[in-house]
C-alpha cells in the first residue's frame, strides 16, 4: 500500500470517527442508555465500523469527553488569552463555552462539574491559561483578588450554576420573547458582574474594553 492510500485510509477512519462522535452526541442526548447500534444507524455506518472504532461504550464515552474537551482547548486558543485584553477574553470565553455546553448537553452531563474526574476543566492546559487569565485581571485592575487559582475556582463553580440556572431566573430577567442568544448573553452578563464583585472588581469601561452589556455583542478580538 502507498502512502497515499495509507493517508486516505487514516482520514476516512478520522471522517468516520467525526460521523460516529457527532450521532452519538445527538442519539444520547435523546435516550442516555441507547445502543451501539443505533448510534452506528444515526451516523450512517455499519455497526462493524463503530465497534471497530469503539470496543465498548465506555471507550465510546471517553472519547466524547475528550472530543469536549479539545473543543474547550480550541477556545483558549481562540480568544488569545495572553494577548487579548482580559476583559474581552474572559466574555468571549464564558460566551463560547455556554454555547458549546448548551450545544452538548450529553457530554456536558458525563462530568457535570470541573471537579468530576476527567472534566475538560482539569486539563493542565486549560487550568494555566485560566490562572494566566486571573493573574492578568489583577494586573490590569479589574479584579483586587491576587490569587489566580481562587479566581479560577470561583469561576468555574458560577459557570456550572449559571449554565443550569432556569430561563424564568429573576436573575437573569428575561423577557417572554428572549430567543437563544438573548439567553446566553443574560448569563453571561450575570457571570461577568458576580464574578468581579465577589473577586473585588469592577466592570470598567475602559480603551480597548467592552461594557459587559448584555444587548452588544463582542465579536472576536482583532490581532
Amino acid at each position: 500500500m502507498t502512502a497515499t492510500e495509507q493517508g486516505g485510509l487514516r482520514a476516512d477512519a478520522r471522517r468516520s470517527t467525526a460521523r460516529i462522535l457527532e450521532a452519538a452526541q445527538k442519539v444520547l442526548a435523546e435516550d442516555p442508555s441507547a445502543s451501539l447500534e443505533r448510534i452506528a444507524e444515526a451516523a450512517g455506518l455499519a455497526r462493524a465500523t463503530v465497534h471497530r472504532r469503539f470496543a465498548s461504550r465506555q471507550a465510546l464515552l471517553d472519547a466524547l469527553v475528550q472530543d469536549l474537551t479539545d473543543r474547550y482547548l480550541s477556545i483558549i486558543k481562540e480568544v488569545r488569552v495572553r494577548t487579548a485584553p482580559p476583559l474581552i477574553v474572559l466574555h468571549r470565553a464564558t460566551e463560547i463555552t455556554l454555547r458549546l455546553k448548551y450545544s452538548h448537553p450529553f457530554v456536558t452531563s458525563l462530568t457535570p462539574t470541573h471537579e468530576s474526574p476527567g472534566a475538560p476543566a482539569s486539563h493542565p492546559r486549560i487550568v494555566e491559561e485560566l490562572e494566566v487569565l486571573f493573574s492578568r485581571l489583577h494586573a490590569a485592575g479589574h479584579i483586587t483578588t491576587p490569587d489566580p487559582a481562587w479566581g479560577r475556582r470561583v469561576y468555574l463553580a458560577l459557570l456550572n450554576e449559571i449554565h443550569h440556572l432556569p430561563a424564568t431566573s429573576f436573575s437573569l430577567s428575561l423577557d417572554d420573547d428572549a430567543d437563544v442568544d438573548d439567553q446566553v448573553d443574560a448569563r453571561v452578563t450575570l457571570l461577568i458582574t458576580t464574578l468581579l464583585g465577589a473577586l473585588g472588581g469592577t466592570t470598567p469601561h475602559r480603551e480597548g474594553e467592552a461594557p459587559l452589556d448584555r444587548h452588544i455583542r463582542i465579536g472576536p478580538a482583532q490581532p
